[in-house]
């Protein structure tokens, strides 16, 4: 979903530099993937097109952090109107 963010933190030598992948646009996800060694960041549309990538050396990152946008679950919607009872007819 859009906003949805991941941070990577990886070890520089003397320092440690941070990185972001984030979804851009409405519809685009951030998957994450560790692979023989890599560890692998993709910003991805709804048909699973990958618009961008970053890689990383595994031994090398630090933390990994994923931050999603917060989502409104249905339970927490606003309450829908009750149905009134249906008035009796005075001329029944």
């Amino acid at each position: 979903m859009k906003g949805d963010r991941v941070e990577i933190v990886v070890d520089a030598g003397d320092t440690t530099r941070t990185y972001e992948v984030v979804a851009s646009r409405a519809g685009r996800r951030v998957e994450t993937a560790v692979r023989r060694g890599v560890v692998e960041v993709s910003e991805v549309t709804r048909s699973g097109t990958v618009v961008r990538t970053a890689r990383f050396m595994a031994t090398r990152v630090l933390a990994l952090v994923e931050q999603p946008v917060p989502r409104e679950d249905a339970g927490e919607a606003e309450p829908r109107a009750q149905a009134r009872p249906l008035r009796e007819d005075p001329k029944a």
